[in-house]
């Protein structure tokens, strides 16, 4: 059996010879900005701002730090100051210790405990109250529970 399995679906569709869809649509508004810009400033005033217009827009078009465009870039940058930060503990490893020298000191640690059936039948009391019938009793119950380390 024989499946197709897409290729470069990363690399977006040319359009315009070597242009691709988003880099021709930053050129069409760098020209439209110019064109307003040349029509209501005046000679000097036009590529004294025009110049760095120019520059931006030829960034955001071809520009990719990181291999993403600019424009993504940025937004992300100016995100990263307004979300909150969430921050992962990761946990170091501890020593290696060999299975069998665990297992000795497991079994030496674990002291053998006895509950008595009325024991559990006054724990499953205050389970079953969730906690609002609660004796001193219970106590010594819950110290008899043997708990593994």
């Amino acid at each position: 059996m024989l499946i197709n399995v897409p290729q470069y679906i990363d690399i977006e569709d040319k359009i315009v010879g070597p242009l691709t869809a988003k880099q021709l649509g930053w050129l069409v508004a760098m020209g439209i900005i110019l064109l307003i810009m040349w029509k209501t400033l005046s000679g000097p005033m036009f590529f004294i701002l025009g110049i760095p217009v120019t520059l931006l827009f030829i960034a955001l078009a071809f520009y990719k730090p990181y291999g993403q465009p600019l424009g993504s870039f940025v937004i992300f940058g100016v995100l990263y100051f307004f979300r909150p930060k969430i921050y992962f503990w990761k946990r170091t490893p501890e020593k290696t210790i060999p299975i069998a020298q665990k297992k000795k000191t497991v079994e030496n640690n674990i002291e053998k405990k006895q509950i008595s059936a009325e024991s559990l039948r006054e724990l499953a009391v205050l389970l079953d109250s969730e906690g609002q019938q609660y004796d001193k009793g219970l106590e010594d119950v819950l110290k008899k529970i043997p708990v593994k380390k």
